[in-house]
């Protein structure tokens, strides 16, 4: 039973990774201290599409699986969860090109409005003439 549990939990934690990799630069235009968070996330989540990998939750919860007497799967998460629904033709390595590439860029664009914004207060202060003293008002 506890088996079980732990393999359903790795499942979820899974797919919250893949999420904050995917979106998280978003989650960081709201909280911008995520950021130390979402990078590395976000780095490791395209290196392990890009060079083809699994990433260590797959053989965690096949582990799991297959110690409750389930047979576990071949492949990656992805691969078996998600490429039915979405890739029906089966997940090929331009595949997987193409969702790093749509990972990067989600987060590359919140990352340029996060730049932006602290950019914004910067430049507004530098074309602001400096304050003259004013008269005394004797108080």
């Amino acid at each position: 039973m506890i088996y079980r549990w732990l393999a359903d939990l790795t499942l979820v934690v899974h797919l919250v990774f893949i999420g904050f990799v995917v979106a998280g630069g978003l989650l960081v235009l709201r909280w911008p201290r995520l950021a130390w968070l979402h990078l590395p996330a976000a780095g490791w989540g395209v290196l392990i599409e890009v060079a083809g990998w699994f990433c260590p939750l797959t053989p965690l919860e096949n582990h799991f699986r297959r110690a409750t007497g389930q047979a576990g799967y071949a492949g990656g998460f992805i691969e078996h969860y998600l490429t039915a629904a979405i890739y029906p033709a089966g997940l090929t390595r331009t595949v997987q090109w193409g969702i790093a590439a749509g990972a990067v860029l989600v987060n590359v664009a919140a990352y340029y409005v996060i730049w932006r914004r602290r950019r914004a207060p910067n430049r507004a202060a530098a074309r602001r003439p400096p304050r003259q003293p004013g008269p005394s008002t004797g108080h």
